[in-house]
């Protein structure tokens, strides 16, 4: 058995079947000893993604589908319930259809010092989960995937954030892509390594999210809980979003997830227009967390940069007041439980 023990990939998809191909033949290259099972998450397919899964013969792959698209969140709690309760699971690694490891990536995790010493692991060298180096298939670093630490709890990632850095400022930097492994607070879902102590202590994503900030939250989560992750720059990842690069990079899927998928959605207009719902409520959620007291004033500085993008909505612009106004009271009443047909009905096209 590898340094790490048990692997377990776990994989969300819904109608990118070209996509998924490439992810589980990369994932299906490594040894047993690496990768011990892979569990896919298939959110309602209709594009002959479940024909071809039924069809194919690996043992290791275990196949859970959904009747309907409960979207990232959903798929990625179905799927990492399934690999806890069948799977016997030391560590989970969770990705979309369109991440994957690049070549030798699960061997470098189980290389990382920790699982070679595990008496300094114990001594608290070790994670309790870890971000991958995530980059574009041409070897850029995959800004939607960058690891971030909250400013709201350090120092020096809150000024430089305060004083013109944006969102670089609570990111990690690029230089630290090329250095040794460091602390985070929240990450993606894309190359992200989770024990399975970890997912007992906390539990799972909360389904009700949908889309956007699932991950964001999960893993803001587990740090506030005390649990240590670290962005190891050895562990590299691809996300292969050649399809956006030049357009929306990160556009949302109504299937996958991933915090930096917002970034579109912040420049510009949400389509389809029932996608602002739940970006907007799912932040109010993951700033609540983050930010504790300052979220009041925060929420005096952000509120009002949202109405703005009225603007980019022409012909549409009723409907997306319309779903600001829930995002808002559900995101400050922290409402979740509500019906994606709903969702839907508030953005006229239920």
């Amino acid at each position: 058995m590898a340094a790490a023990g048990r692997l377990v990939a776990v994989v969300v998809t819904h109608n990118r079947l070209d996509k998924l191909k490439a992810t589980l033949a990369r994932l299906l290259d490594s040894p047993a000893g690496e990768l011990a099972a892979v569990v896919v998450a298939d959110n309602a397919s209709s594009d002959g993604t479940a024909e071809w899964l039924a069809a194919q013969q690996d043992p290791r792959l275990d196949i859970c589908t959904s009747e309907t698209n409960r979207g990232g969140a959903g798929g990625f709690e179905m799927g990492m319930r399934r690999a806890m309760e069948h799977h016997a699971p030391d560590w989970l690694a969770v990705m979309d259809d369109d991440g994957r490891p690049a070549p030798g990536g699960l061997a470098a995790f189980h290389a990382l010092a920790m699982h070679r010493q595990p008496a300094a692991a114990a001594d608290g060298g070790g994670w309790d989960a870890v971000a991958a180096a995530v980059y574009f298939p041409d070897g850029r670093i995959c800004e939607m995937n960058r690891p971030s630490r909250n400013p709201f709890w350090h120092g020096r990632e809150f000024l430089r954030t305060l004083f013109g850095g944006g969102r670089s400022g609570f990111h990690v930097q690029p230089s630290d892509y090329e250095g040794v492994g460091m602390q985070i607070d929240v990450t993606s879902f894309v190359g992200f390594f989770i024990s399975a102590a970890a997912v007992r202590r906390i539990g799972y994503p909360d389904p009700e999210l949908f889309i956007y900030g699932d991950d964001g939250l999960y893993t803001l989560g587990l740090t506030k809980s005390g649990g240590r992750i670290g962005f190891e720059p050895s562990v590299r990842f691809e996300h292969d979003l050649s399809t956006f690069q030049g357009k929306a990079e990160g556009r949302g899927k109504s299937g996958g997830t991933s915090e930096g998928k917002s970034d579109a959605a912040q420049r510009g207009r949400f389509v389809p227009l029932w996608k602002a719902y739940y970006y907007h409520r799912n932040l109010l959620l993951l700033y609540r967390m983050a930010a504790g007291w300052l979220f009041w004033p925060v929420l005096l500085v952000i509120v009002p940069k949202w109405l703005m993008k009225l603007r980019h909505h022409r012909g549409g612009r009723r409907a997306f007041a319309r779903l600001m106004g829930h995002a808002l009271r559900d995101g400050l009443l922290r409402r979740t439980k509500v019906p994606h047909a709903r969702v839907l009905e508030l953005a006229g096209e239920g």
